[in-house]
């Protein structure tokens, strides 16, 4: 996947004016950026502040965790069966963090 220019907090910033009505041709023009891009941005990122995005980046931190732990990443014909070393390992981080150990 193509890695993005722009972070996500200069993503925000950009989205950040439209909200306040400049137009969203000036942004473009100004960020060097196409309307569908900014659209785009805004579909994704529009309403957000600094707070939720880092709740975003948790949540997809944690679903990349449970889809590594299910054997699903990268692994379309999904051939580990259940009850694998990546499960159990799963669930043994998940009870270390419950009960508050380091890994």
């Amino acid at each position: 996947m193509k890695k993005s220019r722009f972070t996500e907090s200069q993503i925000l910033a950009i989205l950040k004016p439209g909200e306040n009505g400049v137009p969203v041709a000036d942004l473009c023009r100004e960020h060097g950026i196409s309307n569908a891009t900014y659209y785009n941005w805004r579909s994704k990122y529009g309403g957000m502040d600094a707070s939720l995005m880092a709740e975003m980046k948790a949540m997809a931190e944690e679903n990349r965790r449970l889809k590594i732990g299910s054997g699903q990443e990268n692994d379309p014909v999904n051939r580990f069966p259940a009850g694998t070393y990546a499960e159990m390992a799963m669930q043994n981080e998940l009870l270390k963090d419950a009960l508050g150990k380091k890994p």
